[in-house]
């Protein structure tokens, strides 16, 4: 296996990565280093807020469909029971290497294509607009009313933000896809088969390079030249589901897919140790027992965290009465 295959490697030493892949032929993109902007990166505050022995438990076979994914440059389509840990593959690539904040964008039913890449307030432009007239008429009649500026009004959704040209791809989270419209998975299509969109608002204008908002903290502004946007680099893309229904095969051809398991003893003393130490996994061996009996026989449906939340609870020490609490833990998520 080459050195350079497995960028992703579940360690707990983060290792920023300072070259990306280089996509197949069929991958590549005609965007360029954007105006007045650079890649995003954590600050040393964020950094140090980081714990250090903190990893992403993952299996061998699972670890080498996400860096499959990572060398396609293909959005990443998670799958598994909840608490497998299919949101959190998203902050543990960033986090890994060293590619900044996660953008998140949680579907629902109402969610649009138009709303993942970026959102026009038109009626608060168009009441800026009619103040602005108000305050010169009332100034004098040589006066003229400024314009207000496009893109005061314009804000990047995370996928638009996403695909802005950077030398380094961002990673975005797509969560709960399978909640979303019927028609939203067909939508994405052509935005991941072609790594561009448009903002009509934009391309209207006679200003070659209006500047927009981004999703992001300090209200960052970027350039869209001519109202098209474009990547350098496909972005990291994660998108989850539950399973609640089927996508698309012209969706799912497009994804490299991987069905994350439930985590099984070694992986959950892991989990346990990584979260709470390795002298309360050793503290835990009857609840990790209990709870892989209850989980793997069908008797309850059971995540992850409800093992880790009951672990904690039994060594506090706080808790008078922990075998009714665990049963309150322990209960099935399939129950009303």
């Amino acid at each position: 296996m080459s050195t350079d295959w497995p960028l992703f490697r579940g360690e707990a030493e983060p290792h920023p990565v300072t070259t990306w892949p280089k996509p197949p032929p069929w991958r590549t993109f005609t965007g360029g280093d954007r105006p007045g902007g650079g890649e995003s990166s954590t600050t040393d505050g964020e950094a140090a807020n980081v714990t250090r022995n903190w990893r992403y438990v993952i299996a061998e076979a699972d670890r080498d469909i996400v860096n499959a994914a990572l060398h396609l440059h293909r959005p990443l389509l998670v799958t598994g029971a909840p608490g497998t840990g299919k949101s959190t593959l998203a902050r543990a690539l960033a986090r890994e290497l060293g590619l900044g904040e996660v953008l998140h964008w949680p579907v629902n039913s109402r969610s649009t294509l138009a709303e993942g890449l970026y959102r026009y307030d038109a009626v608060g432009r168009l009441r800026d607009a009619s103040l602005s007239r108000g305050h010169v008429q009332g100034a004098g009649a040589g006066d003229t009313p400024a314009e207000p500026d496009i893109g005061d009004y314009l804000r990047l959704g995370p996928l638009g933000t996403a695909l802005l040209p950077r030398p380094l791809p961002r990673v975005l989270l797509i969560d709960e896809l399978d909640k979303g419209d019927v028609d939203l998975p067909n939508d994405l299509l052509t935005v991941f088969e072609e790594g561009t969109y448009e903002i009509p608002e934009l391309a209207r204008l006679k200003d070659p390079l209006p500047r927009v908002r981004v999703t992001g903290p300090g209200d960052e502004r970027v350039g869209v030249p001519k109202g098209r946007v474009t990547c350098q680099v496909f972005p990291v893309v994660v998108i989850t589901s539950n399973g609640e229904r089927d996508f698309p095969p012209a969706f799912l051809r497009r994804c490299v897919r991987l069905d994350l398991a439930q985590p099984d003893e070694a992986q959950l003393r892991a989990i346990v140790d990584m979260h709470l130490g390795a002298a309360t996994t050793a503290r835990a061996e009857e609840l990790i027992a209990e709870f892989l009996r209850l989980r793997d026989s069908g008797t309850r449906e059971l995540a992850t965290d409800q093992l880790l939340n009951a672990v904690h609870l039994r060594v506090s020490g706080g808790v008078a009465d922990f075998e009714r609490l665990r049963e309150a833990v322990f209960r099935s998520l399939g129950d009303v």
